[in-house]
């Protein structure tokens, strides 16, 4: 027991994760780009919009189809300049209908359309704040690096994907750590 009171007030005195914003909607937000699996012959549909509420947020809306070789919907913001060299991990807020949504990260070495980096949340109807370990994000591909590099990473994006369903979740903020 004293072991363990030990451990706790050690981990109690840990400095918190210094967090660089990415975005957090406020006006101006940065420019999303919503788009579907129609670029390539699919029939998802759907819409990205900044909505007003309990907080501002990125909503992701529609209907993902797996029809025609598709499947996702997504609205992806450029970051030009990369992650800070040194970052370990995402951190988002976000809530949802209670399903599981992505986050893709595209990098300098994603040249084709089709390859991504990915990693998988799951959404509740309340607001929470969620950490995203980039040695969580996974290669679409055999052609791609094992592991993100921060600077390398060129497009952050909010993705409903892989299956048929009603997609609805709200992205309130990103930072990383």
């Amino acid at each position: 027991m004293r072991h363990l009171l030990a451990l706790c007030f050690a981990l109690a005195a840990l400095p918190a994760m210094a967090q660089t914003v990415i975005e957090d909607f406020a006006p101006p937000a940065g420019e999303w780009r919503f788009f579907t699996d129609q670029v390539m012959g699919g029939v998802s549909t759907g819409e990205a919009t900044i909505v007003q509420g309990e907080r501002t947020a990125l909503r992701l809306t529609g209907e993902v189809s797996t029809e025609n070789r598709g499947g996702f919907i997504q609205a992806r913001r450029d970051l030009p300049e990369g992650l800070p060299e040194g970052t370990e991990a995402l951190a988002i807020t976000v809530r949802g209908d209670g399903q599981r949504y992505f986050l893709h990260l595209r990098t300098s070495g994603t040249i084709l359309p089709w390859q991504y980096y990915q990693a998988a949340f799951d959404t509740t109807g309340d607001w929470q704040e969620l950490r995203v370990p980039l040695s969580a994000f996974t290669p679409s591909g055999g052609l791609l690096r094992d592991a993100v590099r921060p600077g390398a990473v060129r497009s952050i994006a909010l993705v409903a994907y892989g299956r048929d369903h009603t997609a609805a979740v709200d992205l309130a903020w990103i930072a990383v750590e």
